[in-house]
């Protein structure tokens, strides 16, 4: 029997969740109850209460990452602007840092589990270092983020990556639960519940299989990946605009107001023979400022952080004596305050 484990999280999305789950259902309907299909948390049977004006739906059973099947992982209803708790990366936020990223990750390492997701589903799990590497497609107000988290953004309304299966904005969980249900039980029973549903799954489900289009531009061109080892600093000058100034020169405690928490950040900078160099340490985590470019009194640089969720950031800041003030910002996020002081 196939198992499909729908995981719910506060604030999620009615419709990532609920749909799937009328398809699912459906589709045991139509084989003889070849398939079953759950609402599950990471945590355990409880009251889940959706972002969608509180309404509370009751999921069963905890997620089994040891159970073959399917596991679909829905998007959050919040807030799209600002950066309140009620917003959506303030949601998806709390979600990531519960046992379900955990929990995914090691689902990801069985070959007989395929991950689904939905809308900001692929974010949740994008921030918190799961998709890395991956194709992958989410709300098109979210792509940037997606690609600032390592995963490879495709802008598709349906991505297969092997054991992971992808979905686009809110109204894709019907197109990802069809075309799992094509995928693992045959055609003829996706389109008896299309015909059931009166719906025609839109657009081409991307894979990265045939012919590669001419005017294709690789989609691993784009920010430099944070895979890699965060335990140390390269050496090598970090090449930007040349400047006359040192007004950015020395060590910095700062702190960056996000979504999901405050990062306590110390920085390093050094400016040598005119170029900018420097480091941030975040724990017992060094890494150095990648493209750093002074222009107008302001620094720019990207950084890519682990905590507390896996992003590049890219940062701008300006230095008023001994006080650093700026942003720090990744793809559809709110721009994060940053605040700091020299301390030598």
């Amino acid at each position: 029997m196939l198992t499909v484990q729908i995981v719910l999280f506060d604030g999620f999305d009615l419709l990532d969740a609920i749909a799937p789950y009328e398809v699912f259902c459906a589709a045991s309907m139509h084989t003889d109850n070849a398939l079953r299909v759950e609402l599950v948390t990471a945590e355990g049977p409880r009251s889940v209460t959706s972002g969608m004006n509180g309404l509370t739906i009751e999921a069963n059973d905890t997620l089994d990452t040891e159970r073959g099947g399917i596991i679909l992982v829905p998007g959050a209803a919040g807030d799209v602007e600002g950066d309140g708790p009620d917003s959506i990366p303030a949601i998806l936020g709390k979600a990531m840092n519960t046992e379900l990223t955990t929990k995914i990750k090691a689902a990801l390492e069985h070959k007989d589990i395929v991950i689904a997701t939905v809308c900001g589903g692929s974010l949740l799990l994008a921030m918190g270092g799961v998709l890395e590497g991956r194709h992958a497609v989410t709300h098109r107000l979210g792509m940037d983020l997606l690609g600032a988290t390592g995963a490879i953004p495709v802008p598709a309304r349906v991505v297969d990556d092997g054991n992971l299966v992808t979905g686009g904005g809110v109204t894709s969980e019907l197109d990802v639960a069809l075309y799992l249900v094509e995928r693992e039980l045959g055609p003829r029973i996706a389109h008896e519940i299309e015909q059931l549903f009166e719906y025609e799954r839109r657009g081409t489900v991307w894979r990265a299989k045939g012919i590669v289009p001419s005017t294709h531009n690789s989609l691993t061109d784009n920010e430099p990946s944070i895979v890699m080892n965060q335990s140390t600093v390269t050496s090598d000058i970090l090449h930007n605009e040349k400047t006359q100034t040192s007004v950015f020169d020395g060590n910095w405690d700062t702190t960056i107001a996000t979504p999901v928490g405050k990062l306590e950040v110390k920085l390093y900078i050094k400016t040598s023979t005119d170029v900018i160099q420097g480091t941030a340490t975040q724990g017992d985590e060094t890494i150095a400022f990648l493209n750093p470019v002074l222009c107008d009194n302001r620094l720019t640089w990207t950084l890519p952080i682990t905590k507390p969720m896996r992003l590049n950031l890219k940062f701008e800041v300006t230095v008023d004596g001994d006080q650093m003030s700026g942003i720090a910002k990744a793809g559809l996020l709110p721009a994060s305050k940053l605040t700091g002081k020299r301390i030598n």
